[in-house]
């Protein structure tokens, strides 16, 4: 499985040149709404230190490539439709917006933090990049709530006399969630909450439904547009506003992301995705490398151009996934070593590994070996990331 890293935002903040830059396909550009109406799905890549060196081997990539000891593991992008506020109501394209979004694991909300795109995506100066963090947590804050509501709704409608409990009505309403009672219970008392809707108020609601929100759809703020001065300025006075410590908010700029990745397809500079470097490597003219040192001067100043960063912070730290590598000490007998690189969720044992790589080998599951340690783990034992395990099966 690959998982799916969405891309959300209000119209014409970049968020196409970001699913551009990420995956270099070649989607509608624009600064007006909608620009894109259909959700584009591309393959992008989170980057994993490769195992291969700790062995003395080269890895052979199945998918993916590995370059001076970093596996670009591929994962999947998705741009979905241009928001706006009223959404969950069904304005703009909220129903397919929120159809689509409910497909993703993780989200990633490109916000313009240069202030130049008011709240319908249209051009304007001094826009508070806070209204668009607030209004899209807004958002899917009331669709959580309006799923919540009929969940209560099953919970009180229900037949007389049966045994209820209020986890299982929302459990099975909110399923498409990838949620379950057990979870929702969890939230429920963790909120203080009775596991009695009749003792809940407006605003325990609404707690709730935000808390369920947070934790079955996570995210964080790309801070797009950040090689301009007016979004520095902004992204300083927001990173240190407590109201917003609640969020990860990467400093990106989506422009100079795709502007290295197309110089570097050019042969005219020398660029990883990622990197906070890049080597001129053609002759260039004048116009050309006054823009690069400009793009140099971010990507120096910010650690890189936040594109590869706000994808991985996604998946690896908000998410919590993991990446494991399948596979012995050494290389096989026609000379492939570690081939593969899956991401799994955080605290995937060995037989779910083993059920992930194929439900023959799971339902055979004898034992896992430890590449590193040459240790054998049982079927609990819980994988860590970038571990290298071989799975011994009687299938």
């Amino acid at each position: 499985m690959s998982y799916k890293i969405g891309l959300v935002g209000k119209p014409s903040v970049g968020k196409s040149t970001f699913f551009n830059a990420a995956t270099m396909n070649d989607v509608p550009e624009g600064a007006y709404p909608f620009t894109t109406i259909d959700p584009s799905v591309g393959e992008a890549y989170v980057r994993v230190d490769c195992a291969a060196p700790e062995f003395d081997h080269s890895c052979t990539p199945n998918h993916g490539y590995c370059e001076d000891g970093i596996r670009y593991v591929p994962v999947k992008l998705v741009d979905v439709a241009g928001l706006v506020p009223g959404a969950h109501e069904g304005k703009g394209l909220g129903n397919q917006f929120l159809s689509d979004l409910n497909e993703t694991d993780v989200l990633v909300h490109v916000v313009d933090f240069s202030g130049k795109t008011d709240m319908e995506g249209e051009q304007t100066e001094g826009h508070d990049p806070r209204d668009d963090i607030d209004f899209l947590e807004n958002e899917l804050d009331m669709w959580y709530l309006d799923i919540l509501e009929k969940g209560i709704e099953r919970y009180r409608t229900g037949y007389e006399g049966e045994e209820k409990e209020i986890e299982v009505d929302l459990a099975e309403q909110m399923s498409a969630f990838r949620t379950n009672k057990d979870e929702i219970k969890q939230v429920i008392l963790s909120l203080d909450l009775d596991l009695d809707p009749e003792t809940w108020d407006a605003e325990d609601r609404e707690r709730l439904a935000r808390e369920i929100r947070i934790r079955t759809k996570p995210m964080i703020v790309a801070a797009n547009k950040m090689d301009t001065p007016a979004a520095q300025e902004n992204f300083a006075e927001i990173t240190d506003d407590p109201d917003y410590d609640h969020l990860t908010i990467v400093p990106a700029s989506a422009h100079a992301e795709k502007a290295l990745k197309g110089a570097d397809e050019q042969g005219a500079v020398d660029y990883r995705p990622g990197a906070s470097e890049f080597e001129i490597v053609d002759d260039l003219s004048d116009e050309q490398a006054a823009g690069l040192e400009q793009i140099r001067s971010f990507v120096s100043d910010f650690s890189g151009t936040g594109v590869q960063q706000a994808i991985e912070t996604a998946l690896f730290e908000e998410f919590g996934a993991i990446a494991v590598f399948p596979g012995a000490d050494s290389p096989k007998d026609d000379g492939t070593f570690l081939q593969d690189c899956f991401v799994l969720p955080e605290g995937a044992t060995a037989e779910e590994f083993a059920y992930f790589l194929h439900t023959d080998i799971g339902d055979g599951f004898l034992h896992g070996h430890d590449a590193r340690s040459g240790r054998q783990i049982g079927a609990d034992h819980e994988l860590d990331h970038r571990d290298v395990v071989e799975i011994t099966t009687t299938n």
